[in-house]
């Protein structure tokens, strides 16, 4: 359970650094952390939900739009 859990605190900070809400405590949290390869490959997973969701959005408006 504990790596389940770490891997939603990676997501979750990922995520609010992306859209730029993270607080100065838990940023501050985040760099005391031993390894930075949660947050990086958190980061890219993210970023590339993000770029699959984008493209679904528009081939969708192209269908739609036709």
């Amino acid at each position: 359970m504990q790596p389940l859990k770490n891997l939603f605190r990676y997501l979750l900070a990922s995520l609010a650094a992306l859209i730029g809400i993270q607080s100065q405590k838990n940023r501050e949290q985040d760099f005391k952390q031993r390894s930075a390869l949660g947050y990086i490959i958190s980061g890219i997973i993210l970023v590339l939900i993000f770029i699959l969701v984008l493209v679904g959005v528009v081939k969708f408006a192209i269908q739609v739009t036709g």
